[in-house]
Parts: C-alpha cells; structure tokens; sequence
C-alpha cells in the first residue's frame, strides 16, 4: 500500500468524514547492544524503511474510530471510556496514547483514524512501538498540542508501562521518534543522552530474517533477567558500590566478582568462552548454582556494554568487518551468558556465518556475510545481518534453506534500509 492507496483507504472505510492528513512512524532494528538498557548501558538502534503509516481526521465530536488495515474488524470508542479491553487488540495502542495525552490536560476530541503497516508482526522490530508513536505525533499535530519528539518518546513509553502493561524500555519509542537516515543512534537509555553515528555501509546491506517462531518465553524470561541482574548487583555491591552493571569495566568487574563468587563460581560460568563456536549444541550441560547463573547474566551485560562502544569506534573509523564481528561477539554472549537466544535464532546465525568465507567478484575478494545476530527480547523475532550487496539473493536462499533443515520453520527475510524518524507525509 502506498500514499494514495492508504488515503483512498481511509475515505472507504470513513465516506462521511473529511480529509485527513497523513504519517508514517517507522519500525526500529537495535544493532547491539542488548538486554543492557535496564541496566544502565548504551544501545544502538536505527530506525528502519519499514513501519506504520495512519490517515487521520479530528472530529467534532468524542468519538474515537479505528480501523486497521492489518487486523479486523474496526472498533469505535469515546475519549470518555479509554479503558483497556484485551478484545480490542491493536486498538488499545492508540487508547493508550489518547488517554495519556487527555490525563496530561491536553483538548483531545474525537477522530477517525485508519492505519497500515509493513513491520512484520510479532517480529521483534517494534511494531507497537512505531504504532505509539505514530498516533502520538498525529493526535499532537491534528489538535494542536506542543511537544518535542523526545517527549512523544516518553509519553510513548507510558504507554506501553502504564497502560500496556509492558515492562520495556524507552529504546524502541526513541529510535521510532528520533531517527536519522544513513544514521543509527547510540542511546544510554537512563539519561537519554544520545549521539547520532553516520552508518557508512558502502557495498554491504543490513537483512533482517524473522524466524516465524512464536515468543512466547519472552516477556517472562525478559522479567527473570531483570531480577537476575538485580541479583548481581546487589551481590557486587558488598565489594564496590556503583550505581549500575554497566558503570563497570570488564575487568574491573571479574575482579569483584571473584571476590564476591570466588574463583570457582567465576571459572565455571566462563566455560562458555572455551567452548566457543556458532553451533549451540557446543554448549556445556553441567547443572550450575544460582551464582554461576546470575554471575554469567552480569558477565554478558558489562561485556555488551563495552562491546557497544567497541563497535561504535571501529564503525567511526570506516572498519565495517570489525563492526560485524563485534555484532557476532555479541549474539555469541546472549546465547550462552545471557541465554535468551533460542532454537531459531541461533540457527539463522548458524546459517548465516556458513557463508562468511569469501568469494571472488570480478577478481577482488570480498566477504559475503559480517556478522550476524540476534535483535530485541529473543525467543523468536528477527536476527540482522551484515551481506554483501552481490551475495544478498545466496544469503536468502541458502540461509532460509539452511533454516529450515535446522528446525523445519521458514524464515521470511527483508532488505533493510535505515529511515528518518516519525514524521507526517503527503501526497
């Protein structure tokens, strides 16, 4: 669906009401950086050419119609009645906004709202996210209400805490909001200081491939992580007080560690690093205590943090490659340290990196894949990939075939590109 086809939408599905005015809010890909914005990290997120676009008309009256292209049927609402109701689906997205934006004393009326998307669902590249955010920019523009896109990004994740009931942080909402083409964004997520970083990708291409899994574990693993590097940092604290995992370095915090667990505790959950190697089934299945456990959760996040800003310097310097193995490193460590990978997931990886030899073009040597990983919560969604331009239709085909031969599944897969953020579109 394009422009046109989405306004021509919205006059079907609403003959009586006016013109309406157009936005598209895009979906976002975090390139590493994962599972340490809770706890006081950096991440490094971009938004994406894929997203959700709405048409919108105020009303002169309080009631509220929304219609999805994506999912049916339409539901009408007052402003007067917001409350959640898991029957609405979709539509409590924009509920929720409406609601906040009225809470914060804003005249919010009634409107009629028709949108669409392209994100693939369920997909973790933050479709609800995109949804929030759009229809906060819309409602602020149609109704005249003063607010920055950092603020929307606040009211947004509000939202989805508040009257959600999603325990996320504000990464998704801010790159949806606040990003840049060509750019991807490094975020510390507690004090939303952020710089914008130029992503050069010269003859390479970012693929995402959805695994088609459902993800189901992930919002309780996501909790018992969190509890889990709570757990840590309490237990660190006894021997130097910092306000968070991520305000330790590497090796400052492995010394803490072997002072706090002791140098079996520590040994036994780095095994992971000497059983290193992209095939999961190299993992180790010896039973390991609750301090092994929460000391691999702590090790995976103050080593992501440090690989963040890595990545970021190489990428400063033009050193894509390095870029990617970094991306590798890190999937590396959420599958065995952090453990929220799953089956799917590792195998695309797996896949993936068994087309990272080089190959000759026209009498040069290139390489056919970076680095590859997993993105957002895990147990499903999506892993992004660094490929080269001229190896994108093999990585597809011989990635989805190796895919399926690993786990029965089909993956879909999607050539991104990085995209401005939320903003109101025409004609």
């Amino acid at each position: 669906m394009n422009v046109q086809e989405l306004y021509t939408s919205f006059k079907q599905a609403y003959p009586d009401s006016g013109d309406p005015r157009l936005f598209y809010a895009p979906g976002r890909v975090n390139l590493i950086g994962e599972h340490i914005d809770y706890n006081g990290g950096y991440v490094f997120p971009c938004a994406l050419t894929l997203g959700t676009y709405a048409a919108i008309c105020r009303r002169e009256d309080n009631i509220m119609r929304l219609t999805s292209a994506n999912i049916a049927p339409p539901i009408t609402v007052t402003n007067a009645n917001l409350s959640y109701d898991a029957a609405h689906g979709w539509a409590n997205n924009p509920k929720a906004v409406t609601k906040l934006l009225i809470d914060m004393g804003h005249n919010i009326g009634g409107y009629d709202l028709y949108v669409w998307g392209n994100l693939p669902h369920n997909a973790g590249l933050s479709s609800s996210a995109s949804i929030n955010v759009l229809v906060a920019l819309a409602l602020c523009t149609v109704f005249c209400v003063d607010m920055s896109m950092v603020d929307i990004a606040i009211l947004c994740q509000r939202a989805e805490n508040e009257y959600l009931g999603v325990n996320c942080g504000i990464m998704d909402q801010f790159a949806s909001a606040m990003g840049r083409k060509n750019h991807a964004i490094l975020l510390k997520c507690d004090t939303l200081e952020h710089t914008y970083v130029p992503i050069d990708m010269g003859d390479y291409k970012l693929i995402l491939a959805n695994t088609n899994m459902p993800r189901a574990l992930a919002d309780s693993k996501y909790n018992e992580r969190r509890g889990e590097c709570e757990k840590a940092l309490a237990d660190i604290k006894a021997v130097s007080n910092k306000e968070n995992l991520c305000a330790y370095e590497p090796d400052d915090f492995l010394g803490h560690a072997r002072a706090v667990y002791g140098e079996t505790v520590v040994n036994q959950g780095l095994r992971p690093i000497t059983e290193a190697g992209l095939d999961p089934k190299m993992r180790g299945t010896t039973p390991e205590t609750d301090n092994e456990t929460v000391f691999k959760r702590a090790y995976h996040v103050v080593n992501e943090n440090a690989r963040v800003k890595y990545a970021v310097d190489v990428l400063n310097k033009g050193e894509l490659q390095a870029f990617g193995e970094a991306m590798t490193a890190s999937h590396m460590s959420l599958r065995d340290f952090y453990e929220v990978t799953g089956a799917g997931l590792d195998a695309l990886v797996l896949a993936a990196n068994e087309l990272e030899g080089p190959s000759c073009c026209k009498g040069l040597v290139k390489t056919k894949v970076l680095g590859s990983r997993m993105t957002g919560a895990g147990f499903g969604g999506c892993t992004v990939s660094i490929v080269h331009k001229d190896s994108v239709d093999e990585f597809i085909s011989s990635v989805g075939k190796r895919y399926t031969q690993l786990t029965g599944q089909i993956a879909d897969f999607y050539v991104a590109e990085t995209d401005d953020g939320a903003r109101e579109v025409w004609l």
